[in-house]
């Protein structure tokens, strides 16, 4: 009987693997007081096994296959559960990622199967990190918790791409340190950073926020650590202790972004908050691999609207020229954590401000909001080549909760361009090698209503005079949804059925002459005059838009076409 109670729990997780497999597997014991277990079978025959003892949390292992062939990870659910299992060959991971072979009820991709979006290969995802071309291919590094679909203790993802639409799913890079991750309490993690290419020794150097939430003195402090292989990062140290005093902080110092500045030395921006509002604070170092030395300069920005709490995730890079020409304007662009527009009722917006940086002060020409959907969070550029390309979180804060599931995706990424006092941010041109076929090109003209079978598609309007009124009407089983341009200017309409209250979504004076309007399970990306005017909204679950259809006057919209989208 107990052989045959053995044999019922008995769990087995096969995969063809090759040569020189590494295996990443993520085990937790059921019981405290008998261990989990896993063990590896090459041919019929055991090569190795792994155990863990912790109760409470998913224990990260690894283990190499050196022989190719079919392999086989036997466990006892009576004794052991696994959360995450992935293998790959470290040589072909940048061109071929990594093959998920688990992945439990609690943590499994989103239901998705034409999404196009980025989204993770399993758990949580938030703001992205470390965004930027190494080694000739796009990177994106993004928070990350491998065994839920609600935030919780903080990794970094990773993920790399040769046009920022198709996406390789690469190996956890970033892991905290073993006392955060041996409960999920939530107490901390890897936060958010940046990333920079180590010059003339190829590799990465990293920059992130490391929380704790009971250490005293400091809750966060800046670490940085160092990768040549792309895969794995090396001990992190500590390079900022403590915040800068005298300057009335909070515990809030977060966030490193680091870039180079108009006078060659390396520049650090955080967010903070004071006791007048929330600062962009900057640091610089002599040294020439950042590494160490970073020292405090001043504030580089003060943000007293909006009621904001803290500013997070500053990015600053310079917009339309290379960084030591006096004349080149940067861009710094911040999240204003639990802000709110008393207009409208959006909540956590961002802004982009844009003027003069001399590596100590920033002068500011003009400000705007990056997104008026506010659905673009935390968003992080870098400039490649000459070109600014950033990418945002396609969720916002408002809408999370720790009780409940709440699987997201990043935005489309965006080039960043200067054209007088406005900052414009179309998607990267690799966005028209989603169109897979015209689905229309006359009938929602005519005001009919046109189906959208998968519900990922592009819409493209040409009006006949700048700001020409018009209304989307959406189809969602979920929410109502719409676009609408009138003499307020453009708006995404969106209402949950048992709302309270409504934020407006609206760029107000916004006039465009031409829209693209993208749309995937869970959003809406809306892109007017090459991006003049920008909006993202999440859209609760995953449900697709059903059907489309325009409301306006004959005449007002003089081109209407429908692609689908497809990876």
């Amino acid at each position: 009987m107990a052989d045959a109670v053995v044999t019922e729990t008995l769990r087995t997780l096969q995969a063809e693997v090759p040569v020189s497999a590494t295996l990443h597997v993520w085990l937790k014991a059921t019981k405290p007081e008998v261990p989990g277990t896993m063990a590896f079978l090459l041919g019929g025959d055991k090569i190795g096994e792994v155990q863990v003892g912790n109760a409470e949390e998913y224990v990260f292992r690894t283990f190499v296959a050196t022989t190719g062939g079919d392999l086989s990870c036997v466990y006892d659910t009576a004794t052991t559960a696994v959360s995450v299992a992935y293998f790959f060959n470290a040589a072909e991971v940048v061109e071929n990622g990594i093959t998920v072979i688990h992945t439990s009820a609690a943590n499994a991709p989103a239901p998705v199967p034409h999404g196009y979006h980025f989204r993770p290969p399993f758990g949580w995802m938030n703001d992205p990190n470390g965004f930027g071309r190494f080694g000739g291919r796009p990177h994106l590094f993004y928070q990350h918790y491998s065994h839920g679909l609600r935030w919780n203790t903080m990794h970094w993802g990773h993920a790399v791409s040769q046009d920022y639409i198709h996406w390789h799913h690469m190996p956890i890079f970033l892991f905290p340190s073993e006392d955060l991750t041996a409960r999920p309490d939530r107490r901390g993690g890897a936060f958010s950073g940046s990333a920079i290419p180590i010059e003339n020794e190829g590799g990465i150097r990293v920059f992130f926020t490391e929380q704790v939430i009971d250490r005293i003195p400091e809750t966060q402090v800046q670490l940085t650590a160092t990768s040549h292989n792309i895969i794995t990062a090396s001990q992190a140290e500590v390079i900022l202790p403590s915040r800068p005093s005298g300057l009335g902080l909070t515990l809030d110092f977060r966030d490193p972004y680091v870039i180079k500045g108009p006078d060659g030395l390396w520049k650090m921006v955080l967010g903070s908050l004071s006791q007048r509002g929330g600062v962009i604070l900057l640091y610089e170092t002599d040294d020439p691999a950042a590494a160490g030395g970073w020292r405090f300069v001043g504030t580089l920005l003060l943000e007293e609207r909006f009621g904001t709490a803290v500013i997070e995730c500053p990015c600053l890079l310079p917009l339309d020229g290379p960084a030591e020409a006096p004349e080149t304007r940067w861009g710094l662009i911040y999240g204003l954590m639990n802000s709110t527009h008393a207009d409208t009722g959006r909540k956590n917006l961002t802004l982009i401000a844009v003027g003069h940086f001399d590596g100590v002060r920033f002068l500011t020409d003009f400000e705007q909001e990056l997104d008026f959907g506010t659905d673009n969070y935390a968003f992080q550029a870098f400039v490649d080549g000459e070109t600014p390309v950033g990418i945002g979180w396609l969720a916002n804060w408002a809408d999370v909760s720790h009780t409940i599931d709440f699987p997201t995706a990043m935005t489309l990424p965006r080039v960043l361009l200067l054209q007088k006092d406005a900052v414009l941010t179309p998607p990267v041109p690799a966005v028209d090698s989603l169109r897979s076929a015209v689905m229309d090109d006359a009938r929602l003209v005519a005001g009919e209503t046109v189906g959208l079978e998968t519900g990922a598609v592009e819409i493209v309007l040409e009006l006949s005079s700048p700001g020409a009124p018009f209304t989307l009407h959406f189809d969602h089983p979920d929410v109502a949804l719409a676009l609408c341009l009138d003499a307020e200017g453009l708006s995404i309409l969106y209402t949950l059925a048992d709302a309270e209250t409504v934020p407006r979504y609206v760029a107000r004076g916004a006039h465009p002459s031409s829209l693209r309007i993208f749309l995937d399970a869970g959003s809406i990306e809306v892109f007017a005059d090459h991006g003049r005017w920008a909006g993202t909204k999440r859209i609760e679950g995953f449900e697709p838009v059903r059907s489309v259809r325009l409301e306006a006057m004959e005449g007002y919209v003089t081109s209407g076409r429908i692609f689908s989208l497809q990876l």
